[in-house]
């Protein structure tokens, strides 16, 4: 689902893209993504993960943020429920869940 259509149905908080079925990505599952166009310094890691991400992962799990110009690599290991890149990764697998 995605932003607009998040907003729709009345989640107050939304990431870029909230997963239908979660995804697995380097060892990682993630429930949403988000993206930055920024560079993920100290700085706007900690207003992004304050005034979003930790809203995403009490509302929707773990997910994804790509910072589109890159981040500082030590950030990656602040919060085991985000995971940071710089471009979406190509090996992804997809959960099967059971209805």
């Amino acid at each position: 689902m995605g932003e607009e259509e998040l907003r729709s149905k009345g989640y107050p908080k939304t990431p870029d893209v909230k997963l239908k079925t979660p995804i697995i990505i380097k060892e990682h599952v993630v429930y949403w993504i988000d993206s930055k166009a920024s560079f993920g310094d100290d700085y706007n890691y900690s207003v992004n993960y304050k005034e979003q991400f930790s809203g995403y992962i009490s509302r929707y799990g773990p997910g994804l943020v790509i910072y589109w110009f890159g981040f500082i690599q030590e950030l990656n290991g602040e919060n085991d429920d985000v995971l940071l890149l710089c471009d979406f990764p190509e090996n992804v697998v997809r959960l099967a869940i059971k209805e």
